[in-house]
C-alpha cells in the first residue's frame, strides 16, 4: 500500500496530521484547580485595583538560531547561515511579566541561582517602587524559589508569593514571552555575538511595552482548565 493511499484513508477517517502536543503526566489535577481557584479570586481584586499581579520565570536563549517554518521558492531548499555558536554561548533572562498594567521586564546577570534570584527581585522591586498595591507575584517551583531564604527576601521586600502546582507551565504565560521572543529575536537569524543577542531581547521588550494592550491579549492566562484534558493527566 503505498504511502498517499494511507494518507488518503487517514483523511477519510477524520484524521490529520499535526505536531505533538506535550502534556505533563506528574502535574496534579486537583493541586491545578485549587490553583485556578485562588487565581480568580485575586483577578477579582486585581480589578478593584487592590493587587498588581506579576509572573515570574527564567529562560535560556541561545546565540544560534531558532529553527522554524518560513515562506520560500517552491522546490528549494530554504538555508539560512548559522555560525555555529557553541550551547554555552547564550544569556540566561530572569523575566517578569505584570499582568495587571500589560509591561515586561527582562534581567541578566549570569547563572539562575538563588543569589541572582535575589538580585532580580531587588530589580523588581526598584521597578516597583511607590505602587501602593500590593505586588503578588507568581512562579513556578524552581529549587531557587521554593529556598526559603529567596522567599524570605522576597516578603522583606513586600513581595507576596502565590506558587504554581507542579508541572504546570500552561498556567504561567510567560512562557508565551518566551516563545514570542524567540520568534522575533533568533528565529531563523544566528546573532554575531552575545551583546548583539542581548540588545536585541532589550530592544524586543520595549517595542512590546509600548503596547499593553497588545501585551495582556497575546500573554493572556488561563483561568479555567479542559475538563477532558486534566483527566488525562496522573501521578506516580
Amino acid at each position: 500500500m503505498s504511502r498517499n493511499t494511507l494518507r488518503n484513508i487517514l483523511k477519510a477517517g477524520g484524521l490529520s496530521w499535526k505536531k505533538c502536543k506535550k502534556l505533563l503526566a506528574k502535574a496534579k489535577p486537583e493541586e491545578r484547580e485549587r490553583f485556578v481557584e485562588k487565581f480568580q479570586a485575586l483577578y477579582a481584586r486585581m480589578c478593584n485595583g487592590e493587587v498588581a499581579v506579576t509572573y515570574l520565570d527564567e529562560v535560556h536563549i541561545h546565540q544560534d538560531m531558532e529553527v522554524a517554518y518560513s515562506w520560500s521558492p517552491m522546490g528549494e531548499d530554504n538555508w539560512v547561515i548559522s555560525s555555529s555558536p557553541g550551547l554555552s554561548q547564550r544569556i540566561n533572562w530572569f523575566g517578569a511579566y505584570n499582568f495587571t498594567d500589560g509591561d515586561c521586564f527582562i534581567w541578566e546577570n549570569g547563572a539562575c541561582n538563588s543569589e541572582n534570584c535575589m538580585r532580580f527581585l531587588d530589580q523588581l522591586a526598584e521597578k516597583r517602587q511607590g505602587d501602593q498595591r500590593e505586588i503578588v507575584l507568581i512562579w513556578d517551583g524552581a529549587s531557587y524559589h521554593r529556598s526559603r531564604t529567596v522567599r524570605a527576601y522576597a516578603e522583606k521586600l513586600g513581595f507576596t508569593i502565590l506558587s504554581l502546582p507542579g508541572y504546570s507551565p500552561d498556567l504561567n504565560p510567560i512562557e508565551g514571552l518566551w516563545k514570542w521572543m524567540r520568534e522575533e529575536v533568533t528565529q531563523h537569524y544566528c546573532h554575531q555575538s552575545l551583546d548583539e543577542l542581548r540588545q536585541s531581547c532589550l530592544d524586543f521588550i520595549d517595542d512590546i511595552c509600548r503596547d499593553p494592550e497588545q501585551v495582556v491579549t497575546r500573554l493572556w492566562p488561563h483561568f479555567d482548565l479542559d475538563p477532558d484534558v486534566e483527566k488525562l493527566r496522573f501521578s506516580n
